[in-house]
């Protein structure tokens, strides 16, 4: 990412910052890990996503993830046939939060697993917890 981003990490946390005036991006660090496992491409496009909503605006690759409270939001992707997720929160504290990145392989058309919904609300509950 060029010398442009520095990365900094405390316990299972990760926070990314843009040497520019914008909310910073911070992640958890599962789901900093699971993006890192995403083609180059898609992760490019997906930080160009979250570096607007840093902005604060709202890609166009961004809606507003359904099955959890307000302020969540998610980067869909699709990429050679398969498709990407990205899940971020811009309502908890001041930076925007990655709470989970998957590659949906369900087989159940567009909607999301209840077992991811279930993963990112459980996040959601911790981050707030940890970030009271």
């Amino acid at each position: 990412m060029g010398g442009f981003f520095r990365l900094q990490g405390v316990g299972k946390y990760a926070n990314m910052y843009r040497m520019r005036d914008t909310r910073p991006i911070s992640w958890l660090k599962a789901a900093r890990r699971d993006f890192e496992d995403f083609p180059e491409a898609v992760q490019s496009d997906m930080f160009d996503a979250l570096t607007v909503a840093a902005e604060g605006g709202k890609s166009d690759k961004a809606k507003p993830f359904k099955g959890v409270e307000g302020g969540v939001f998610e980067i869909a992707l699709r990429y050679r046939g398969d498709a990407f997720r990205a899940i971020y929160a811009i309502k908890i504290g001041e930076a925007i939060w990655v709470i989970h990145a998957f590659q949906k392989k369900s087989k159940s058309g567009i909607k999301t697993p209840q077992m991811e919904i279930d993963l990112i609300r459980e996040r959601l509950k911790r981050l707030k917890e940890a970030l009271q």
